[in-house]
């Protein structure tokens, strides 16, 4: 499928956010405030997030986006994870970086943004998704960390985040040949040698996506699933965006029935599983005759 100017857009903004999404990163900082600042930039620069913005603080690899109650905020020290996505008409930019709070943190953002680069710089069509892992894998361990085997770059596609090629951060047997004009997340994740290199679940989360419409009868629960995929088609969302919705004294117990029902997909946090501190780094790339490009901006 060619890449059309929508899918260029999308990565522009995502380009421009990165900058000033990681100066926002600041010790006291609510995180609520983070995520809805970084979704309304994206608005107002022309695009729809893709997907709540992600916060992950130190062991939190992925899926933690705050709930309109949240009170939590930016640690003083430690390291914080930011991944954002932009979509233009479901055409989509998805990019994350780290931040170290704390100077013994710094290697661990280094190693990953070096992975990222090793992964970019080893994709070309016809190369093995498991070469791409290798190449990361061979930098996280020369570095001396550990990548977590669980988590993994994955195909784009018009309102599909994870469109069924993966590109995971380890050497394996993945015999999936990357082909041109194709557009992935490349995203190493690493932690250190204490961690388990794997994540696990903690938990329901607060990022949600329509999953499945059929076996719905009641009529408000009918017209609440429309006004998802009106607004959100089959991308993930936050109940923060469902904001006027939550005066419908049915809201809260239909939402949870769908969510129980499995028409509404929910994400679980997830989190190192030693408990040990996550980096990330991610960028959107396209593959071209002789490599590949990135997309949301050069390696920062």
């Amino acid at each position: 499928m060619p890449v059309g100017e929508e899918e260029f857009k999308a990565c522009r903004i995502a380009a421009e956010l990165r900058p000033k999404v990681m100066r926002a990163v600041q010790p006291g900082k609510l995180i609520i405030e983070l995520c809805e600042e970084v979704e309304e930039e994206i608005r107002r620069l022309g695009g729809e997030p893709a997907f709540p913005c992600n916060v992950g603080v130190n062991d939190v690899a992925a899926h933690y986006t705050s709930d309109i109650t949240d009170n939590a905020r930016i640690p003083r020290d430690g390291v914080v994870k930011i991944d954002f996505g932009v979509h233009v008409n479901g055409y989509i930019a998805d990019t994350a970086f780290t931040v170290a709070l704390s100077p013994e943190h710094y290697p661990l953002v280094k190693a990953v943004e070096d992975a990222l680069k090793a992964a970019v710089e080893s994709i070309k069509p016809g190369v093995k998704a498991g070469e791409v892992g290798a190449a990361v894998e061979k930098t996280i361990r020369g570095w001396g960390f550990k990548p977590i085997r669980n988590l993994m770059g994955h195909k784009l596609e018009r309102f599909t985040l994870h469109a069924g090629k993966s590109i995971p951060n380890v050497s394996d047997l993945n015999g999936t040949r990357i082909l041109e004009g194709e557009l992935y997340a490349v995203e190493p994740f690493l932690t250190t040698l204490n961690g388990k290199g794997s994540v696990i679940e903690l938990g329901r989360g607060s990022i949600y996506r329509l999953h499945k419409e059929k076996g719905v009868k009641d009529m408000y629960a009918k017209e609440l699933i429309n006004k998802i995929r009106s607004r959100f088609y089959t991308l993930p969302f936050a109940l923060r965006w469902l904001r006027d919705e939550m005066d419908n004294p049915g809201f809260t117990s239909t939402f949870g029935q769908l969510v129980a029902k499995g028409n509404i997909k929910v994400y679980p946090i997830l989190v190192e599983g030693g408990g040990e501190p996550v980096a990330q780094a991610e960028h959107t790339i396209l593959v071209t005759h002789d490599g590949c490009k990135i997309l949301t901006g050069s390696s920062d």
